[in-house]
């Protein structure tokens, strides 16, 4: 009698399905017992029943060993995979960027007036506008930069000419504390004589200062002997 093809589907009735789980787990037991006994490999296999129920064969001593091999042999294609696709996806970049220096170069090329022979008319007028337009921001640039320079010299003078202000009004402030001081140890001087002490005024002491006159000669060598006249004291 033809044995006909059985329908891949779940197996409705209870009593079949456990009487077709039990056939087929024992039949699959066995074939993974025959392949690794005639083909000397090492075999692992798990089975849960409906209800649960441990089945398990190992060709080696522990299936907990087999099992492991199992996790670090996928660790290890998984790394392996990764590095791959690494590999691949920095050679994508460094693809990328090679095209994309070389349409730098070529434009660069094209800024400089040189490669043109091949250029359409669009292309030469989209390179003009380009060029326009890098030029009105040069230009825009450069004239913000003159400006905030001026701007600067300008702060910078203000600050000098402020600064040469504060130190005349302080020279002024000592010239009238030493003239004050200097009157007052005229006036000193004079009490501790008991002389009269003349009234001067400010202009006096500032037509006697003008008036005084400093010698400022330089000489070189030795100083020259001066020859002075004795006088005798009269009988």
């Amino acid at each position: 009698m033809v044995r006909g093809k059985t329908e891949m589907k779940r197996i409705e009735n209870a009593t079949s399905r456990q009487v077709t789980f039990s056939k087929r787990r024992n039949g699959l037991l066995k074939k993974a017992f025959e392949l690794s006994v005639l083909c000397d490999a090492e075999v692992a296999l798990v089975i849960f029943s409906p209800r649960g129920k441990l089945y398990e064969f190992s060709s080696s001593s522990s299936i907990t060993k087999t099992v492991e091999r199992y996790q670090k042999r996928i660790h290890d294609l998984g790394s392996s995979h990764k590095r791959e696709d690494n590999t691949q996806q920095a050679k994508g970049e460094t693809y990328g960027l090679a095209r994309k220096i070389e349409q730098l170069e070529i434009s660069k090329r094209k800024f400089l007036g040189e490669g043109l022979d091949a250029s359409s008319i669009e292309e030469l007028q989209q390179l003009e506008n380009q060029l326009e337009r890098s030029l009105t921001k040069i230009r825009a640039k450069k004239v913000t930069y003159i400006s905030d320079h001026l701007l600067w010299q300008m702060k910078m003078n203000k600050s000098f000419y402020q600064l040469l202000r504060e130190e005349l009004d302080k020279l002024k402030e000592k010239e009238r504390n030493l003239t004050a001081e200097n009157k007052m140890l005229l006036e000193k001087y004079e009490m501790g004589r008991g002389g009269i002490i003349p009234k001067t005024t400010s202009e006096d002491l500032d037509t006697e200062e003008s008036e005084m006159e400093v010698v400022t000669d330089l000489l070189i060598g030795p100083p020259p002997i001066r020859h002075y006249k004795k006088f005798h004291p009269p009988n």
